[in-house]
This record gives structure tokens, sequence and C-alpha cells, in this order.
């Protein structure tokens, strides 16, 4: 890189280098070389054969195609890998964020690409689907039933989804997903940096009972007064409040030009609303009395006990991403797991986000490609069908020749076999023609000799 470029580049590693510095980075991932060294690829369904693999690769699109990540490859396989923390980390008391991106290049139908947190001891070559996880949370898309992203914590041994459903990213793009929990409890969920869910594990996810129950004992006072208007016996209906109409022709209506009213009939001009109407006479007036729609109260909960340390998991010790897929192609990259929500922002923005205009001018470029590939596939194809038929049409046509000279020929020998056998008959009628002791040959000559008769003989 020149000197120019990396003066340009000083004054944002000094805001990185000043925020990173005022907040703690657990683990970061950008799989440059010696990744490997760092994760542990599960054997989980190997002896099955239906262990998938990881490629280290920047993908078919990308902004930059040094930043490479881990993609997943064969086809409906069990992907399966890890990675321990340098040292385990407790967010007790301090706000927790993950962060990774994920690209699905294969135009995933069916499969995940989301992460997990674990805690405790695992072990990294039997890591699997049944392996605890402490937080689990990343897109899932099957069919066009689950478009979601997931947001799943344990409690007290138990897994707990978010309630709401929030939406992920559906396209071949990539895209940054960030969850952060506080310590009021309080979280959000970003993509590409904007926000697109936020609330309170208390109300979002089932894990406490809720701190409030509507009475369902309660009952609406009898002198509660829900009427906010009241008849207003003082008032009197105005003169010709009942001669004003609903509707009021149309003063922009015309007649049109082509209108016969021998035909068409007597012509009206169109309606509108009429301002000055208000409608049935009701005299009211603001009910002074008046409290408000009443509604149920909400009371304590006897069941309900607060927990301070809802938002507190076991310390985490390592990162995983485990994953079932029909149609493999997910690249995973740019993992973060830090307690600062505007470091998380700016490794977003100085990594994929940065690169977001470049990568959409590739992938454009590369479904061109693609396209045009198909159609010279799709032209061979019709043109191998066209070719082939062609050559059935004369395999066809040939046969049928064929059969039609082997049926002439046939012909001819049975016409010609017929003919000399005719020929044998003549001959030998012809030579017993004179015989006067053959009566039946006599008969049968004058078939043959018609001008030949016994008389004459």
């Amino acid at each position: 890189m020149s000197a120019p470029a990396l003066l340009h580049l000083l004054p944002l590693a000094l805001a990185l280098f000043s925020v990173r510095a005022a907040c703690e980075v657990i683990f970061e991932e950008r799989f440059e070389d010696g990744w490997e060294s760092r994760w542990v690829k599960s054997d989980w369904k190997r002896n099955e054969g239906l262990a998938g693999n990881w490629i280290h690769t920047a993908g078919k699109w990308f902004g930059d195609d040094t930043d490479k990540g881990i993609q997943t490859s064969p086809d409906a396989r069990f992907f399966a890998i890890s990675t321990k923390f340098p040292q385990e980390f407790s967010n007790k008391g301090r706000t927790l964020v993950l962060q990774y991106s994920v690209k699905h290049e294969q135009k995933i139908e069916c499969g995940g690409g989301y992460v997990k947190l674990m805690s405790g001891y695992v072990n990294q070559r039997k890591f699997s689907g049944d392996t605890p996880y402490s937080i689990m949370f990343g897109p899932d898309i099957c069919g066009t039933q689950t478009k979601k992203l997931h947001a799943i914590i344990q409690y007290k041994g138990q897994n707990y989804p978010i309630k709401k459903t929030v939406a992920c990213e559906t396209d071949q793009l990539t895209h940054v997903y960030t969850f952060i929990i506080r310590p009021d409890a309080s979280y959000s969920i970003l993509v590409d940096n904007r926000e697109r869910e936020s609330g309170s594990l208390y109300n979002d996810w089932e894990v406490l009972p809720p701190r409030k129950l509507k009475d369902t004992k309660a009952k609406k006072p009898e002198d509660w007064d829900d009427r906010e208007y009241i008849p207003d016996p003082d008032d009197k209906k105005p003169e010709d409040w009942d001669s004003i109409p609903a509707e009021i022709p149309d003063p922009k209506s015309k007649k049109p030009d082509d209108w016969d009213e021998e035909e068409d009939g007597e012509w009206y001009p169109s309606t509108i609303p009429n301002p000055k109407y208000k409608g049935p006479w009701k005299p009211k007036i603001k009910n002074p009395a008046y409290k408000g729609k009443w509604k149920i109260p909400w009371v304590d909960n006897p069941e309900f006990e607060d927990d301070p340390d809802l938002y507190v998991f076991a310390p985490l010790q390592y990162f995983g991403i485990e994953l079932w897929q029909v149609k493999a192609g997910s690249l995973f990259d740019n993992i973060l797991i830090t307690d600062d929500p505007e470091y998380a922002k700016q490794v977003a923005e100085e990594t994929t986000l940065k690169y977001k205009d470049a990568e959409l001018e590739s992938f454009e470029e590369a479904e061109k490609k693609r396209e045009a590939e198909e159609e010279r596939e799709a032209q061979a194809a019709r043109e191998e069908g066209e070719r082939r038929r062609r050559s059935r049409d004369h395999r066809r046509d040939s046969h049928s020749k064929l059969r039609s000279r082997d049926r002439a020929r046939d012909y001819d020998r049975r016409a010609r076999s017929k003919s000399a056998r005719l020929r044998e008959d003549m001959k030998s009628k012809y030579s017993r023609g004179y015989d006067d002791d053959d009566d039946d040959d006599d008969d049968d000559d004058d078939d043959y000799y018609p001008d030949h008769g016994h008389d004459e003989l």
C-alpha cells in the first residue's frame, strides 16, 4: 500500500485504537492465514459419511478478494466447527455483544446460518447439535414459511427462544448480524448496523413468569361512566337540518360529447359527499362525568420472583457453528465477541459494510455470467434436442423406406412366383388340351381354349 493511502487510513486506525482501548475484545476472527490452528473441525456424522467440509474462500462474488471466510460444502451435510476463547468471559455487570457476517451464496432453500456461544467444557471433536449452548443466534431459512432470526438463550438448563418473529435477510449477499445483551436485561438485534428489534429479556422471552397479570376478577364499577357524549336537552334541531342532502352534484362533472339521450337516456351528473351534511340530528354534548373506556386492571403476579442476574450466562468459553444444510454454500466471517456495541459497529463498517457496493457489483456481474452460461447450455440442449429429433426422423424415414422396399420386393417376388405357376399351369393344360379320354380336362380346356370345342376336334 502506498504512503498516501496509509496516511489516509491513519485517522481511522487511531479512532479504532482509541475505541478498542476503552473496551474488551474477548474474541475476534477474520480468518486470515493460520486460522485452522485456532479452530477444531468436529467428527460429528463423519462415520456416516454426512460430515461436511469448510472451504477457506472469499466466495464467488466479493467486495475484496483478500477478505476470506469459511464456507460450507458440499450439499446435504451436517457442519460443525468450533474455537475456544483465549480466556473465559463473564458478562456479569457488562454488556455482551455477539457479531458475525454470513453470506448465503447458494440461494439457500433450507438450512441455517446461526452460531452458538458455549459455556463450560466442550469436547470440540464431538461438538454437535446435542452440545449444550448458552446462546444461539442467527438466520434460519426453510421454504417460504421459515425466514427468521433465532435468538435463543439458556437459563437454568432450559433453552428459551425469543417470542417475537424477527425477519432475516434472504438474498445472496453478505450481512452482519449483531446481538446485544445489557446488564439491565435489555437487548437489541441489529442487521447491517441497523436495529431490527429491541426490548427486554423479561418481556420477549418466557424465562420468568410475567411481573403483572390481568385481574380476571375485576369488574367495571357500577358508577363508571364511559359515555364520551351525552344528549343535550337544551339543544334544538335547526329548521333546515333535514333539507340538507348527504350528496350533491359534482360541479366538475360534465356530460360527454357523444351522449345520446334517445339511446343513453337522460344524463345526470355524478355526485360527491356534501360537506354541509352532518348526518341525522343527535343533540350531544361532552359528558362531564366521562372517565374513559374501562380497562381490566393489572395486578402483581404472586408467582413472579425477580432474578437480577437474568442476563448473566455461565462464563463463556467457546464459539461454534453447527448446521444442517440441504444446499451448502454459506460463508461465515468477521466474528466478534466484545463488551462494546460502538466498537462492534465500527468493525462492521470497516469490514463487511465497507465493501457492500463493490460486492453488489461483483454479484450482478456473476449473475450476468451465470445467466449467459445457462442460456448457452439451454441453447445447446435445444440444438441437441433438434439434432436428436432430426436423427429420429431420419431413422424413421429410412426404416419406412426399407419397409416399403421390402414390401415391394416381397410383392414382386410373390407376383413372379404366381406368374410362373400360371405359366406352368397353362403349359400343362395346353399339353392336355387334345386328350379326349379326360373329360375333366376337356372341361377345363374349354376355359383356356374357348375357340376349340369338341365338335371341331
